[in-house]
């Protein structure tokens, strides 16, 4: 598979991952507060909860064929939407950072 990604930026250039996902993350419900027209996120929020997983089943399948084919770029890609939509589901079911933080913590032993 050609990947038409983009390159990412060069390391330093971006924010520290929690920085990132909190940012992400607090944009999310600000979305699922404010629901504007318009917004992916906001369809995401609002549409069934069928469509929203079966996004999550979508790009699962895509992060498996990129991770088969050695295409980093494009599982960097996928990965992303992956994340993204995960984290679309942990603000429509009401749960946080810190809950997701508390779960892989526990599994540190």
């Amino acid at each position: 598979m050609t990947s038409d990604t983009t390159t990412p930026p060069p390391a330093g250039l971006t924010p520290p991952i929690g920085e990132l996902l909190e940012d992400l993350f607090a944009t999310l419900e600000q979305r699922k507060r404010d629901m504007p027209e318009g917004s992916y996120t906001a369809r995401l929020l609002a549409g069934k909860q069928d469509k929203l997983l079966k996004k999550i089943a979508e790009e699962s399948g895509e992060v498996i064929i990129a991770a088969c084919e050695h295409d980093t770029a494009q599982l960097r890609y996928e990965l992303g939407d992956l994340l993204y939509h995960m984290l679309v589901v942990m603000v429509r079911e009401g749960l946080t950072l810190d809950d997701l933080s508390a779960e892989l913590a526990s599994r540190r032993s």
